[in-house]
């Protein structure tokens, strides 16, 4: 019952919490060692060892990330080798960007300044300042690249109230349509 309890309560503060302060959560209940200034966008999962799990400064881990911390495949062996397990820490550098459903598996180091696209599946460790995506992931550019890129296409939006922030998003889309159909 008073597991049954945990968990709700978990659950609860997890919902009325916000981005920024869900690392909180994270580490009271589950042990997950965090930086400063982590943002949890939805719900990752730490696997059943989040104390191994070690999140730096300025992440932002989105919808879906699965952390693994261990090798459950090693359980077909345990009728000749009884208690065997594999156990691994992963550790998130300062300036990261996981993107929504991503897995990270057992051992892995993610260097800084790093940005990991949505479904991926990270299997090696990842150095610093690039881009990386898929399945498995690779890197893709560097983070000048990336930055370069990213300022090419950019739109700069400071309004944060949501129908206005909405408003202002459709309307840069508009003008962005209307300009490649007169470019045509």
């Amino acid at each position: 019952m008073k597991l049954l309890l945990t968990k709700i309560l978990f659950k609860l503060r997890l919902f009325l919490t916000d981005e920024y302060k869900r690392a909180d959560v994270y580490t009271h209940y589950q042990a997950v060692n965090f930086g400063k200034n982590v943002r949890i966008s939805g719900e990752p999962y730490f696997g059943s060892e989040p104390y191994l799990v070690t999140i730096g400064d300025d992440v932002t881990i989105t919808q879906g990330v699965t952390f693994h911390t261990h090798d459950g495949g090693v359980g077909v062996f345990r009728d000749k080798y009884p208690g065997m397990h594999i156990f691994k820490p992963i550790v998130v550098g300062n300036n990261v960007f996981i993107g929504s459903n991503t897995t990270i598996l057992p051992g892995i180091t993610i260097g800084n300044n790093v940005v990991i696209g949505a479904s991926s599946v990270v299997t090696k460790n990842i150095p610093d300042n690039v881009v990386v995506a898929g399945i498995p992931a690779r890197i893709i550019r560097s983070m000048q690249e990336y930055e370069q890129r990213s300022l090419k296409e950019a739109v700069y939006i400071t309004e944060n109230e949501p129908v206005a922030r909405r408003e202002k998003i459709q309307e840069f889309i508009r003008l962005k349509n209307s300009a490649s159909r007169k470019a045509e």
